[in-house]
């Protein structure tokens, strides 16, 4: 569906019909399901979200960073309708097809290091990361996991021990998987100038020492950009020191790159902003344009360790997410779109800089590429405001615009759009999200940038 490239209000927010959808959402789904936005979707393409009530919504979000090459994109639509109309599933355990080997064979060849590489497929970035985990202890026969403050990595119970915010992922969901230690993040807006990465890494390292030794420990799990935990980017040099002790120590280095990957950052893994070579990637989001995939690649010798069927599952690798990956990454390759995400995150960074100098209650502005944070504070203070966060985030969406917020603290406005957003729609969002934070204080309205 070709969709006018702008946004358009044609009833309030939400509308009749989206209200007619939620009161039989509220007969039917779940309470404890939520959604961001008060709106049902009917349609979405380039950088647009159309409701069921006609209005055309910014989409500053990709459904928290899946969509990446945009909405219905066309490579993978007819790639997905190809694939539909020759099978829809067999089981690649009962019977194979090639759909799979082949994205094996460009996630072989994408993620960091030339080693030889393997891959196994799933269906969500929390099982991936799971199955990582399984990857790790089966190599080394080590039980112990590290993971950081901030961290998010799921909702199983497992990935739920290794999640570090409570409320809503984990609160009366226990007993959790144990033999999970946490360490300290490097977090340079709440870290200061003194506390470097080498610095950071080493507080790190300690922390973890405290509660295990090296030798009972199976890999270390980082996002090498925290996503749900408030878009952190650690400071230069801690990745690269985290990943020579493990190194050192016989510890796999896992690089949970679910929200990260595919161009995501200005680079197709974050990782290689600073060399990084991880010894296992884990993937989903937007590995494929919109369809459930997840993905585990690393060195050969560490993915081959676990025994015949002790990796798998029923829908892992689906031919027609399968299809719809192959589709993405030719998207993301031939349309130069790791070129594009750097160029947004330029775009997204001289506009946001230019509100934190004007307005004191932003903290901080953060990230890579089309991955950019805005965390919102007291004035002039590092105290979280998660009530600025959301009153920012709700009156942008009553303008039109998608944004999400996150943040262990929840004062964090993250920006996500898909790298086919158009310069004019994007600097029309970021319009609505400066009039919006205007608006929320008029006692210190921000200065015009």
């Amino acid at each position: 569906m070709d969709i006018p490239q702008h946004r358009l209000l044609v009833t309030g927010v939400p509308g009749p019909r989206s209200l007619r959808l939620a009161a039989r959402r509220a007969a039917a789904v779940a309470f404890g399901v939520g959604s961001t936005m008060p709106v049902f979707a009917a349609h979405a393409g380039g950088g647009v979200l159309v409701d069921v009530d006609g209005n055309q919504f910014i989409d500053l979000g990709s459904g928290i960073a899946v969509t990446t090459v945009g909405a219905s994109a066309p490579r993978v639509v007819a790639a997905v309708q190809e694939q539909v109309a020759a099978f829809t599933h067999t089981c690649f355990m009962v019977t194979p097809y090639e759909g799979y080997v082949a994205v094996a064979e460009a996630l072989n060849r994408l993620t960091p290091g030339r080693h030889e590489k393997r891959t196994a497929l799933f269906n969500s970035g929390a099982e991936a990361v799971e199955n990582a985990v399984k990857i790790a202890r089966s190599a080394t026969g080590r039980p112990g996991i590290a993971v950081f403050d901030h961290a998010y990595h799921g909702r199983t119970n497992l990935t739920m021990a290794m999640t570090a915010k409570e409320t809503p992922y984990k609160q009366g969901f226990g007993p959790f998987a144990g033999e999970v230690v946490r360490a300290p993040l490097s977090y340079p807006f709440r870290d200061g100038p003194a506390v470097d990465g080498p610095a950071a890494a080493i507080r790190a390292i300690d922390e973890i020492r405290r509660q295990a030794a090296a030798e009972d420990l199976a890999a270390l799990v980082i996002e090498p950009i925290q996503g749900e935990g408030g878009f952190i980017e650690p400071a230069p040099g801690f990745l690269p020191a985290l990943a020579s002790w493990c190194r050192a120590n016989g510890v796999v280095f896992v690089a949970d790159e679910v929200q990260t990957g595919f161009a995501r950052t200005g680079a197709m893994f974050a990782c290689e902003h600073e060399g990084v070579v991880p010894d296992l990637v884990v993937t989903a989001k937007g590995i494929a344009g919109g369809l459930p995939l997840s993905a585990v690649t690393g060195r050969a010798d560490l993915m081959d360790a676990p025994q015949v069927g002790g990796l798998g599952g029923t829908y892992g690798g689906n031919p027609l997410a399968c299809a719809a990956a192959l589709a993405a990454i030719e998207t993301v390759e031939a349309g130069e779109l790791v070129a594009r995400a750097a160029a947004i995150g330029d775009l997204m960074t001289t506009r946001l800089r230019g509100l934190r100098a004007a307005d004191p209650r932003v903290g901080d502005v953060r990230g890579r590429g089309a991955m950019i944070a805005v965390e919102l504070v007291e004035p002039g203070t590092t105290t979280p405001d998660p009530a600025l966060a959301r009153a920012v985030a709700a009156a942008a969406h009553q303008q039109g615009v998608i944004v999400l917020t996150c943040g262990t603290d929840g004062n964090v406005l993250r920006l996500l759009p898909p790298l086919s957003i158009s310069d004019d729609l994007l600097t029309e969002g970021l319009d609505v999200l400066a009039g919006s934070l205007a608006a929320t204080s008029p006692l210190c309205p921000a200065r015009p940038v």
